[in-house]
């Protein structure tokens, strides 16, 4: 036990000495409040037990060892969190939000943490269609959406006809309900990432699929509100944590070690 505390601390010191060799700031174990939606697997959500888990939290996890910040956690809806990010309610937003032009009219983000790609989630069972085009050409299908969200405009400008009203797309508060209509058959197709996808997939017991062609790329990061100056430490964390390995660990653990585990 003696010998396996103090590897553990060497391991600890050796990291903490990697950060300061990287020339990470230390904000002084300043609070600060994260918002976040728990609802996309495996980048953040609620395991068995109730527990709020995923890459993203143990992302932040090492960010705020790194910098001497002291995190603390809340939750809000997708469709509310960008504005509320902006209006300096909650001092950072995560959620697998991906980097756009026009939310940097109202937020900052952080450099890209992740590079994913949009797929089309669908049940197990699903012999109806297998692509985008198969899933347009059907007038009976549905698809499920939150509204503002990448998925939302691929599923609109890509899939269907370019019509932000078309009654085809359900909209719903959260992903995590669109995906629980998708089980139950009241849709028939939710957009998502790959990350929160295969989280999805994986989890299921065969009961959701991914299907077709990857329907285009797109970078996370984090959010601020505009001028925060918890970006430039935010950012060099990332870079430290990308250049020692330890985004790829992550990688491993919560897109291959989780999705072997089911």
């Amino acid at each position: 036990m003696k010998l396996t505390l103090a590897l553990a601390g060497l391991s600890l010191a050796l990291g903490l000495n990697a950060a300061a060799a990287q020339g990470l700031p230390d904000l002084g174990g300043r609070e600060v409040v994260v918002v976040t939606e728990n609802a996309y697997p495996p980048l953040q959500f609620l395991d068995a037990s109730g527990a709020a888990v995923g890459w993203e939290y143990d992302a932040m996890a090492e960010i705020a060892k790194r910098l001497n910040i002291a995190v603390t956690y809340e939750n809000i809806s997708w469709d509310a969190m960008i504005a509320a990010v902006s209006e300096g309610q909650y001092d950072l937003g995560m959620t697998g939000i991906t980097i756009r032009d026009d939310r940097k009219q109202m937020v900052d983000f952080s450099d890209a943490y992740m590079r994913s790609e949009m797929v089309m989630l669908v049940r197990g069972d699903e012999t109806r269609f297998a692509d985008a085009a198969g899933f347009a050409s059907n007038p009976d299908l549905l698809m499920a959406a939150q509204p503002g969200t990448t998925p939302f405009y691929v599923g609109v400008y890509e899939v269907l006809d370019g019509n932000e009203a078309n009654p085809r797309i359900k909209l719903f508060e959260t992903f995590g309900a669109g995906v629980e209509a998708l089980k139950a058959g009241d849709v028939d197709l939710v957009l998502t990432d790959g990350t929160a996808g295969n989280g999805y997939v994986a989890a299921s017991n065969g009961g959701l699929k991914i299907v077709g062609e990857k329907l285009g790329t797109e970078d996370f990061g984090f959010i601020f509100p505009k001028g925060s100056d918890l970006v430039g430490p935010i950012n060099a964390a990332i870079a430290a944590m990308k250049a020692d390995g330890t985004i790829e660990a992550l990688n491993t653990k919560w897109f291959l070690d989780y999705k072997m585990g089911g």
